[in-house]
């Protein structure tokens, strides 16, 4: 069999069992939208196997069996827990002090060197150890010590304030 006419078998027979799979995809999910997606999902899976799914004794149940292993595998995934609520959170309309404190320290972040800023986000940020700093950075732990505190001193004068005026998390 040509790919040409393997194409136009199964276009054939998504048309024909399209309806009947959103049908079932739409009594299962409830939602005309994950109904679509879980259809296309399904003809995609089959699709992508479709020299051995044609070969089925009954092409419908098959494509059913895997329409109903992707909606359980939908459900299975984190983000499936989400659902849609009739009106959104209201935005907090105060961006507060951390959020100042934050851009400024961000810019002051950005005046640094470059080695002394990787330094300052892997220690501080990422909460790595000064061995694990030194080794992503291919520095000893000694120059990581000194440019972490060479970096924060910066860091406090380019924000004025004293030892206990920066939060770095």
């Amino acid at each position: 069999m040509t790919a040409a006419t393997a194409l136009d078998d199964f276009q054939s027979f998504a048309r024909a069992a399209t309806p009947r799979l959103f049908r079932s995809a739409l009594l299962m999910s409830g939602d005309w939208h994950l109904a679509e997606d879980l259809v296309q999902t399904a003809l995609g899976k089959i699709f992508s196997s479709w020299s051995r799914a044609r070969r089925a004794d009954n092409l419908e149940a098959y494509a059913h069996t895997v329409l109903m292993r992707t909606y359980i595998s939908h459900r299975r995934l984190r983000r499936s827990s989400e659902r849609p609520v009739a009106a959104l959170p209201e935005p907090s309309t105060s961006s507060g002090p951390d959020s100042a404190l934050r851009v400024t320290l961000l810019a002051a972040l950005a005046e640094l060197p470059l080695r002394d800023r990787a330094v300052v986000v892997l220690r501080y940020w990422e909460d790595r150890s000064v061995e694990e700093t030194a080794s992503v950075l291919g520095m000893t732990r000694g120059s990581v010590r000194n440019r972490s505190s060479r970096a924060l001193a910066r860091l406090r004068r380019t924000i004025g304030g004293g030892q206990d005026s920066i939060a770095l998390r």
